[in-house]
């Protein structure tokens, strides 16, 4: 998310302030401490209100507009201190007049109002919940189609803030606000990328916000975008992690399969990602193998799959090892692919290495491909079994 929805890292006066006063202050201090806390208390429950106030109305001074500028501007200010201003500004009614900006036709209005907005929003469940009821997503979904870099996204960033609400997300969703966000991910600047990525996942958390996420073909630009990031940065955790989502439909798995390189850069994340994005990757293709053995394990076979899944069965999280297990196994149902015993020793040994160092990589690498034997024999033994169980008769016959 942009740093224009940050707090100010430094603590405000009224933060210092209010903090206990050490065991060395004299009592007449702690009295003093106190008036003065009631005084600025006082003068800002003043100032809020005459934002209110000027936000609201205008000053009759023939210039309006200019005068609600400005408050938006102070408004967006103060919103920085605490999550208690931000309250007193809703409770003071800012947040209607605020979104009536968005519809201005005057830039630098939309623009302070957006900012106003984030501020009043970020971290105040309350806030992002009256933004949304008070009709703010329809102007927002309007800016998200400008070409105005700025305003789109600012636009976008108010959208993923206003997401993390659970109740928010069927309104958003409802708005056509999924096909702009994925025409970001291939349109828009760098932030507004991050931002729509992170926006889409938070929509896609709720079920039956998908459908428009995967009418809108958005895992073409998630893998474009994939291909390009690091694999171990945050980005590629929230991209993976919406890339799951979308493989635990059809739709999203043809076109997972359907791009160009796209089961490839899965593969190479299950290589070269950080525990999350690994775990997710890992997830993607699972979900795929699962699906259509037969169609897909053969694709994920050819872009050579096997070393990075056996590197995550002893690196991995304990879900992406369990995952990466379980692949492996549908994986090696497949006889013409099985990969011969020495290339996989030599697999197993390079891990090992890796894992262990070089002294230790005999030892390490025996007990990896003594796991390895003892699974698939377990695995044999329950085919065996199974296999059996279906070829008895239903009920033995009376002697």
């Amino acid at each position: 998310m942009g740093q224009q929805l940050e707090e100010d890292p430094n603590p405000t006066a009224e933060e210092e302030e209010t903090t206990s006063p050490s065991s060395s202050s004299s009592s007449w201090s702690s009295s003093s401490s106190s008036a003065t806390d009631g005084s600025w208390n006082l003068k800002k429950q003043t100032l809020i209100q005459d934002l209110a106030r000027k936000l609201i109305n205008g000053e009759d001074d023939g210039n309006g507009l200019e005068t609600k500028i400005q408050a938006a501007r102070d408004i967006r200010k103060m919103a920085k201190t605490s999550v208690k201003t931000r309250s007193i500004f809703a409770v003071s009614g800012v947040i209607p007049p605020l979104i009536s900006m968005l519809l201005s036709s005057n830039h630098d209005a939309r623009e302070a109002s957006l900012l106003a907005l984030l501020n009043l929003a970020v971290r105040n469940e309350r806030n992002k919940i009256r933004i949304v009821t008070s009709g703010a997503v329809p102007p927002l979904v309007e800016l998200l189609k400008f070409e105005n870099g700025s305003l789109r996204d600012l636009a976008t960033a108010a959208i993923l803030t206003l997401s993390t609400a659970a109740s928010n997300k069927p309104t958003i969703a409802a708005s056509g606000a999924a096909p702009l966000l994925v025409q970001i991910l291939s349109t828009g600047s760098v932030q507004g990328k991050v931002d729509a990525v992170t926006a889409l996942y938070n929509l896609s958390t709720s079920t039956e916000n998908l459908a428009p996420i995967l009418t809108a073909r958005a895992v073409p630009p998630l893998l474009s975008l994939l291909k390009e990031c690091k694999k171990y940065s945050k980005f590629a955790e929230k991209t993976t992690a919406l890339l799951e989502i979308l493989s635990g439909f059809e739709d999203g798995r043809t076109a997972i399969s359907d791009v160009d390189r796209g089961i490839l850069t899965i593969v190479e994340t299950v290589e070269d990602g950080s525990l999350l994005s690994t775990e997710h990757a890992v997830g993607v293709l699972l979900s795929l193998c699962q699906s259509c053995r037969k169609k897909y394990r053969e694709l994920i076979l050819k872009e050579g799959a096997i070393p990075g899944l056996l590197q995550l069965t002893v690196e991995g999280t304990p879900k992406a090892q369990e995952r990466a297990r379980t692949l492996l196994d549908l994986l090696r149902e497949s006889p013409p692919k099985r990969l011969p015993s020495a290339v996989l020793e030599t697999i197993v040994y390079d891990i090992a290495t890796r894992v262990d160092g070089a002294d230790r990589a005999a030892e390490t690498a025996k007990r990896l491909w003594k796991d390895m034997v003892q699974r698939s024999m377990e695995l044999s033994m329950t085919r065996m079994q199974l296999r059996a169980a279906s070829s008895m008769p239903s009920k033995v016959p009376p002697m």
